[in-house]
């Protein structure tokens, strides 16, 4: 039994990634014991499963998802919400204020069509349509900020391990950031100047997902702005 590459490199499809017994991960499949990758991505060995990291892969919905999404249209007792999957999600008034929908209710007074949210994917029905929820901190309308894209495979790079690689964002901007596992990036910080290098950082790390060392190479990118504007 064996590794063929080393974790976090990029396969392609066709690739041996393992030789012997293990479990089929996301994007691989198997051929007697040998497991090939289906997509280019990043080959990850667990302890018991093999996966590829898809890099230009779509957003797929899974319960527990913390999500960026904008309101697209007001149904009876529920909005439909863009999350950059391929079915829009549904959100219900319940879900949105931990009350029952009454006739009587103007929904838009809580949220209208162009609204941007922070939401929790707390169910998938069974047409497999993402249901929402927005009771909770730090969930619900954003007041303040703005939105930048990523590709949503790469969103684990730009938490990294143990969250080091947002964390240190965050230390060195002082700016707030909220991740969507859609690949929606919410940024709010005390100027315009300390938001464009959160911009920065966080598009170079969407380039750069394949590549290693990265967390210490976006720290030295950080600290080289840092001193070009002294």
């Amino acid at each position: 039994m064996s590794a063929k590459f080393e974790t976090r490199d990029i396969v392609i499809p066709g690739d041996l990634i393992y030789e012997g017994k293990i479990r089929t991960g996301d994007n691989t499949y198997r051929e007697e014991e040998n497991l090939y990758a289906t997509r280019v991505g990043l080959v990850n060995y667990g302890k018991d499963r093999v996966t590829v990291i898809a890099l230009e892969a779509g957003f797929v919905p899974l319960v527990g998802d913390l999500v960026i999404g904008e309101v697209r249209d007001i149904e009876l007792g529920q909005w439909k919400v863009d999350i950059g999957a391929d079915k829009n999600a549904i959100l219900t008034v319940n879900d949105a204020i931990n009350k029952p929908f009454r006739s009587f209710l103007d929904m838009t007074r809580i949220l209208d069509v162009g609204d941007t949210i922070v939401a929790k994917i707390v169910d998938m029905d069974r047409s497999r349509t993402a249901i929402l929820s927005i009771l909770g901190r730090e969930l619900g309308r954003v007041h303040e900020g703005f939105i930048i894209n990523i590709t949503p495979s790469k969103i684990p790079r730009l938490i990294g391990k143990k969250g080091s690689m947002i964390n240190m964002i965050l230390r060195e901007t002082r700016c707030q950031v909220t991740i969507g596992q859609n690949g929606r990036v919410l940024i709010h910080g005390r100027n315009r100047s300390d938001e464009e290098l959160v911009v920065k950082v966080i598009n170079k790390v969407n380039a750069e997902a394949h590549t290693s060392g990265l967390t210490s190479r976006i720290q030295e990118y950080l600290t080289k702005i840092k001193e070009e504007k002294k």
